[in-house]
């Protein structure tokens, strides 16, 4: 009789087992494919063969399959997918960019800069002149700043329809008393070669190299807000002050100047047009007001203007809602149109921006 309180509890050990065993067999084999379909994936779009490409996928699943057939057991099959899986992984990891290549017009140069001091040289910094999305001319400038005249930071966030999704764009803005309000844009983006469209699927692969644009905001901002149909621009004014304001700039020329010398990898997730702006505001210290590289609007910036606000880095003294509402520039831009003083006017009677320069 005292053995059934026993053999009962190894019953239920022994099914308690079976079941932990039976979740982790298919949590590996989850994992195993997906990791299988990223590495023919990396195969299909990386692979520097272009006639070869479909080829070699194919090859790679018709290998994995006949192995995984004939071999036993369950763990052997496991070790082939994450054994392929590894191979694929070092040669992807071993692919180097280049800044040499056919590009895209308007983004043929990449910007670059000396710093001497409180003069700032920037080299390569864009001014296009747009007819329509796709008919501009594109010029490429030496513009050259003074740090003492930097007063504060700017964002623009741009959505596409995709609420989670945003592209970033952050402008410098200058006040000197020889030329007034001046507004440096930089944007980074995914450098395409002529040829080369926007894919957010290839873009988490080795399609495309990283790029941090210097422009003028009737370039930057006014392309997407005037030519591009369906982009929605939010502009703000952050609370940054000019000695922080001054530390990001020049660690956006210091990371401009880096791939200038030599080309990075644009990534999806990992360094993309937000992940990489708060790399550089990590660069020169701590995120401000707690702002943590885990939180998920790092990487979905559609919110990131919420994530700003509730830190208390956006100016403006509105409920979130409200201000995010009066942020929109679309139709002030478009029914501007191309004057010199474009900045001003998307900014006209906007919450945060009647502060003065600091």
């Amino acid at each position: 009789m005292e053995s059934e309180p026993a053999d009962a509890h190894r019953s239920i050990w022994n099914i308690l087992g079976k079941i932990l065993r039976r979740i982790f067999m298919l949590t590996a084999w989850l994992v195993a494919i997906l990791l299988s379909v990223w590495a023919i994936a990396a195969l299909y779009f990386d692979l520097p063969f272009q006639h070869l490409k479909l080829a070699s996928a194919i090859v790679y699943i018709l290998a994995l399959i006949a192995l995984c057939v004939f071999a036993r057991p369950h763990s052997a099959r496991l070790a082939i997918c994450f054994s392929g899986f590894a191979l694929i992984l070092c040669w992807w990891l071993s692919l180097r960019p280049s800044n040499q290549g056919p590009w895209q017009p308007d983004e043929s140069q990449t910007a670059w800069a000396e710093i001497n001091g409180d003069s700032i040289t920037i080299h390569n910094y864009r001014d296009c002149h747009y007819q329509t999305q796709t008919e501009y001319t594109c010029q490429w400038l030496t513009k050259t700043v003074k740090l003492s005249d930097l007063r504060g930071i700017d964002i623009s966030l741009i959505h596409w329809g995709l609420p989670k999704i945003a592209h970033l764009i952050v402008s410098f803005h200058f006040a000197g008393q020889d030329y007034g309000d001046d507004y440096v844009a930089v944007s980074v983006e995914m450098r395409k070669r002529a040829g080369q469209s926007y894919s957010a699927i290839r873009g988490f692969f080795r399609q495309f190299t990283l790029i941090y644009i210097f422009a003028s905001e009737r370039d930057l901002i006014r392309l997407r807000s005037n030519f591009r149909q369906g982009e929605e621009v939010d502009l703000y004014r952050t609370t940054a002050d000019a000695d922080y304001s001054r530390q990001l700039f020049v660690q956006f020329l210091r990371r401009a100047n880096q791939l200038h010398q030599q080309a990075a990898w644009y990534n999806a997730v990992t360094r993309n047009c937000t992940t990489d702006v708060f790399a550089q505001m990590r660069a020169i210290g701590a995120l401000p007001s707690g702002i943590s590289r885990f939180d998920p609007r790092v990487l979905f910036s559609g919110e990131a203007d919420q994530m700003l606000y509730e830190r208390g880095l956006l100016a403006g003294n509105l409920p979130f809602e409200q201000l995010r509402a009066q942020s929109r520039i679309n139709p002030t831009a478009r029914a501007a149109g191309n004057p010199p003083d474009f900045s001003q006017v998307i900014r006209a009677g906007r919450a945060g921006f009647d502060s003065p320069a600091k």
